[in-house]
């Protein structure tokens, strides 16, 4: 092990802002992505709402070489463009390291659905010689980590994970063994998209959405009012670099920054549905607070999977309070302002963390009010909190069973 993993470069793109600035003013704003869908025609579904990127707020066409746009599902667009902002807020070319050097390890929870859900109509409607041959691999989970390191010439470690909501911080806790390991830079995180009547069955079939009309009422985590979450797309793409190597840049004029230590990592899974033993969200914590070498009176804020599932809210109020005691610490939820966005919404968690701890402010929970009394949580709600902020943890449970924690640290 040769160093520990920072965050040097982020590339955001969320349904209320495209670009890391854009973002975090909305998110300080209490700006929601949460809208009527406008892709498709969504008024046969029970849930009409989602948290889209406007098509006014990213054309692809102006971000990515357009040789690649038959080839790419929005997903990968996506992707292929944050990375592009996460190298330049990182100040990294990566035409100027070893090529060998470089890898890249991202989550993805659907794969290009809106691409395959085309080619599968050409199919059925025209006839096999109507399929693209980039359906071969545009729909795959794997694209974006492919693509990514072909364009940027990455070819040290890369991997994909799925995991649904928990891969975008397995993403990360996998790139960091990559760095402690003895790789330069590692471009991790999550981007996800399946805002198409196809993977808008896919969702419907899961019975957890939000079925209400009223875009300020539809997803409200933790809230006494919660129905259910909504989906949405987007994410955020991380350059980790390893901090010696950081240190040296910076000391020769790079003009960059470290926005933060990835110091601990765990992931766990829970038991079958009927089993009597309990679900291991606060066991995942616990293993990524002693990763890091840190006890619970540490953490400043936490960073909630936010379900909007009454069932699920509870389990992880409950695994807070075992953790913190009763509105131990603050708890933000900032998805409330996105919806979930698959893998896409861990990672964008971590980018929002490390602004935080950035600028010493944890944003609130978008349209919900109060915490539930029940939950016996500290929920930020209604404004920004100022707050002395060192160390954050952030949660994250995919559909299935799947449970990651992620400690975020300030700078030594």
């Amino acid at each position: 092990m040769t160093g520990k993993a920072v965050v040097t470069g982020l590339g955001v793109i969320a349904p209320n802002g495209v670009g890391t600035k854009e973002y975090w003013t909305a998110l300080l704003r209490g700006h929601s992505g949460i809208r009527p869908i406008e892709r498709f025609d969504a008024s046969g579904y029970p849930t009409r709402l989602a948290g889209e990127v406007p098509e006014d707020a990213f054309s692809a066409a102006d971000h990515i070489p357009r040789r690649l746009l038959p080839q790419t599902d929005r997903v990968t667009r996506m992707a292929l463009a944050a990375t592009d902002w996460a190298f330049a807020d990182a100040a990294v070319d990566p035409a100027d390291l070893p090529d060998f050097e470089m890898g890249v390890a991202t989550a993805n929870s659907a794969g290009g659905y809106e691409f395959g859900q085309r080619e599968l109509q050409n199919l059925w409607g025209s006839g096999p010689e109507y399929v693209s041959a980039y359906q071969s691999f545009a729909w795959f989970y794997a694209v974006n980590t492919g693509q990514i390191s072909i364009r940027n010439g990455l070819r040290g470690p890369s991997a994909a994970l799925v995991a649904e909501q928990a891969g975008g911080l397995d993403a990360l806790g996998h790139s960091r063994r990559s760095i402690r390991r003895g790789t330069a830079l590692m471009v991790s995180g999550a981007v996800d998209s399946s805002l198409c009547p196809w993977g808008w069955i896919a969702h419907q079939s899961t019975g957890l959405l939000s079925t209400r009309p009223d875009p300020e009422g539809a997803y409200l985590p933790f809230s006494e009012l919660a129905s259910g979450h909504l989906p949405g797309e987007g994410g955020a793409i991380l350059v980790l670099e390893e901090a010696g190597r950081v240190r040296d840049r910076i000391a020769r004029g790079a003009a960059t920054q470290v926005y933060g230590e990835i110091a601990g990592y765990a992931a766990t899974f829970d038991p079958p549905p009927d089993s009597d033993r309990p679900d291991t969200l606060r066991r995942a914590a616990e293993l990524a607070l002693a990763d890091a070498g840190a006890e619970p009176a540490e953490v400043d804020v936490v960073f909630a999977d936010a379900a909007g599932n009454p069932q699920a809210d509870e389990a992880e109020a409950r695994a807070l309070r075992e953790l913190f005691g009763e509105r131990g610490v603050p708890v933000a939820a900032p998805k409330a302002l996105t919806g979930r966005l698959g893998s896409g919404g861990a990672a964008l968690d971590v980018a929002t963390a490390l602004l935080s701890l950035r600028d010493q402010v944890v944003p609130p929970a978008g349209p919900v009010t109060a915490a539930a009394d029940r939950y016996g949580i500290d929920l930020v709600v209604g404004a920004p909190r100022a707050a002395r902020l060192r160390t954050a943890l952030v949660l994250a449970r995919g559909h299935g069973g799947f449970n990651s924690a992620l400690v975020l640290r300030t700078p030594a």
